[in-house]
């Protein structure tokens, strides 16, 4: 793997991110409203769910020789 391909998975983060937020700011702040609200357990968890679930999409990519 290269620096190269980091560099574009970076940028399609940032694509992905950004589209949210011009696409649908009021949508965004009431979302933050809502995590705000949840407990810290529960945004842990939330957390945990999304690193492990990158996870497996970066691994099932790596075996399909992406």
């Amino acid at each position: 793997m290269s620096v190269w391909t980091l560099v574009l998975a970076l940028g399609l983060v940032l694509i992905v991110e950004g589209l949210a937020f011009v696409l649908a700011p009021r949508r965004i702040e009431d979302l933050l409203r809502v995590f705000a609200d949840l407990p810290v357990d529960i945004r842990r968890l939330i957390g945990l769910l999304a690193l492990v679930l990158g996870g497996m999409l970066i691994t099932v990519a790596l075996w399909m020789g992406a």
